[in-house]
């Protein structure tokens, strides 16, 4: 069994997965400073309550935007597991997709795993939108190439810093105004609601919009993050959610380098 694990800046996620089929899921919030222990003796009774024996694991996986949770979560792998995980991003370690960047390496991890799931699922060209701690827009071409995207702030981040920085402003829920309210809001909170989703709704479709101009063909738009569904509800530019995308494409890439 194969223990994927997805650390993005808000969270981690840990996965035990067997073949293709995900078995089990787990989130913990990201903290650079939690030691392997600690993440043994969470995951061990996790694991428990679940019914998966530790002894099934016996290969990992990681993928990691927070460079300081690795040297712990290495540590995870090798002395509660005894396995030595493959990361994503090291040398050495294929992803088997070609990346036409200047810089391949300054591209996520989180990045090339989704991209990696989303062309081995959908055909033709493909725009992957992560609602994440940054909202990103990931493009491949049709014939598996990795081209590039666009980074935004994640919503949450968005409202967090317009709670902070304005005074008399409160702090709401990601969601679209009540009932049959419009985009011109009747008080603040409405107000608010309206420009932060409304306007994310916005971002979204003018970003596909530009992006589809300039690949110039058909394009497939595939979102994953915990905010997926939500929008996709409100708009047509979404074609596909898939709430595991980053696990799956961590097992097809260790697959791939086993």
């Amino acid at each position: 069994m194969l223990l994927a694990i997805d650390v993005g800046n808000t969270n981690i996620v840990f996965a035990l997965c067997e073949d293709d089929a995900i078995r089990w899921k787990w989130r913990i919030s990201t903290d650079g400073q939690r030691t392997a222990d600690e993440y043994g003796v969470w995951l061990h009774q996790l694991m428990e309550i679940a019914g998966a024996e530790r002894a099934a694991v016996t290969a990992a996986i990681i993928a990691s935007v927070v460079p300081q949770t690795l040297f712990n979560l290495v540590g995870l792998c090798r002395h509660y597991f005894d396995v030595e995980p493959q990361i994503v991003n090291a040398p050495g370690i294929d992803p088997g997709m070609r990346i036409a960047l200047p810089n391949p390496a300054e591209v996520g991890a989180d990045r090339i795993v989704n991209a990696v799931a989303a062309h081995a699922a959908f055909p033709g060209a493909l725009i992957i939108v992560d609602f994440g701690t940054a909202t990103t827009f990931d493009v491949v071409s049709a014939d598996g190439i990795y081209q590039g995207g666009a980074i935004a702030p994640g919503i949450n981040l968005s409202m967090d810093a317009l709670y902070r920085a304005a005074a008399r402003l409160p702090r709401i829920a990601v969601e679209p105004p009540p009932g049959d309210a419009g985009a011109i809001g009747k008080g603040t909170v409405h107000a608010m609601q309206s420009g932060v989703f409304w306007g994310y709704v916005g971002l979204i479709e003018g970003l596909v919009a530009r992006i589809t101009a300039e690949i110039g063909a058909p394009v497939t738009v595939i979102a994953t993050g915990g905010l997926a569904p939500l929008f996709s509800r409100h708009t047509q530019a979404i074609d596909h959610v898939d709430g595991d995308l980053t696990i799956r494409g961590l097992v097809r890439i260790h697959a791939r380098n086993s």
